[in-house]
Parts: structure tokens; C-alpha cells; sequence
């Protein structure tokens, strides 16, 4: 473990494969960068000359994520990080446009549930989850197990325009609320 002094930056993304942990070190005196994600180190380089600019990796599965290293003022340094090409903000509030988040304890474990709103993929603690979709008279439901409880996502249109389809989640026949990441 490095120390702790280099640790300069820690995010947390929430993706559909599940909440990652992405750490940044930059030894300012020696230029090393090192990129951690959920605790493996992903890259690391030592002796950079040049204490500014950026560093690439992947989070989760493909997801493209840059930190950027930028002086503010003499010795003293501004990390961001984009994700897909946009400020984690952005990402995050773009990611509740088109997914959705439910978490609850099933048989004694803390269970996230995403439902991915473009593909109606649905993933349960970081796997797709296999799903069968079927016509109702209200809308849509996405049919999938956990374990040994019954579990389906309800799609309704909310007859407004600019709400859109609104989105339930059952378990065992009771609804779970959403959670907000």
C-alpha cells in the first residue's frame, strides 16, 4: 500500500455490473501515477517528469474512463475524472436517464438490482440476469429469478409525455422502492 500521502482523489461510479472504487495516487515529488479500481491496481507509472496530463483505463465492463491531472496554482493539483467521455456528473445524471437502481436484502444479503432502460437488461449484484418479457394490459413484465423468489420489473406508460414509462420493481409479490445512488 502506498502512502496514504499519494492518494490524491477516490470515486465511486455506479455502473450496472455494480459500484466501483476507482483511487488515484500522484507523487507529486516524483511524478508516480498509479490508477486503482475496486483495490487492483490497473496501472502504475514511476519517475514521469511531467506532472500534468491525463491517465486512460477501463472500469467495469468497457467503460472508458480518463483522469485528468491539471496545475490550478505552484504546486497544487485539480483531478477529475470523465467516463465515457463525459465529467462523472454528467455520466451520473445521464445514468439516471437510462437505468434504474433498486437495492434490498434478499435472504440475508444486500441485493442491486439495475435495470438498464434502453435494452431492458437487467442485472442483479453484477450479472446479467437471463429474463422473459411478456405483454400485459398495462404495459410490459420482465420475468426473473433470484435464488427462489419470483422477481419482474413492470414497465406502465405514466400517460404524461414528459415522464415517460415509469418502471416498478416486484419481488414476492411486494414492490421495492428505488434507491438513489
Amino acid at each position: 500500500m502506498a502512502a496514504m500521502s499519494d492518494v490524491v482523489a477516490v470515486w465511486e461510479v455506479a455502473l450496472s455490473d455494480g459500484v466501483h472504487k476507482v483511487q488515484f495516487e500522484h507523487g507529486t515529488t516524483t511524478g508516480k501515477r498509479v490508477v486503482t479500481v475496486d483495490n487492483k491496481e490497473l496501472l502504475r507509472r514511476n519517475w514521469m517528469f511531467k506532472l500534468v496530463g491525463k491517465e486512460s483505463f477501463t472500469i467495469g465492463k468497457g467503460h472508458k474512463a480518463v483522469i485528468f491531472i491539471e496545475a490550478v496554482s505552484g504546486f497544487a493539483y485539480q483531478y477529475t475524472l470523465d467516463v465515457d467521455g463525459k465529467s462523472l456528473e454528467k455520466f451520473i445524471e445521464n445514468r439516471s436517464k437510462t437505468s434504474k437502481t433498486w437495492t434490498l436484502t434478499l435472504d440475508g444479503v444486500d441485493t442491486r438490482i439495475v435495470l438498464e432502460k434502453d435494452t431492458m437488461d437487467i442485472w442483479c449484484n453484477g450479472k446479467q440476469m437471463e429474463t422473459a418479457g411478456e405483454f400485459v394490459d398495462d404495459g410490459t413484465e420482465t420475468h426473473f429469478t433470484i435464488g427462489n423468489h419470483g422477481c419482474y420489473v413492470k414497465a406502465i406508460s405514466s400517460g404524461k409525455r414528459r415522464d415517460g414509462i415509469v418502471h416498478s420493481l416486484i419481488v414476492d409479490g411486494s414492490e421495492i422502492p428505488e434507491a438513489m445512488e
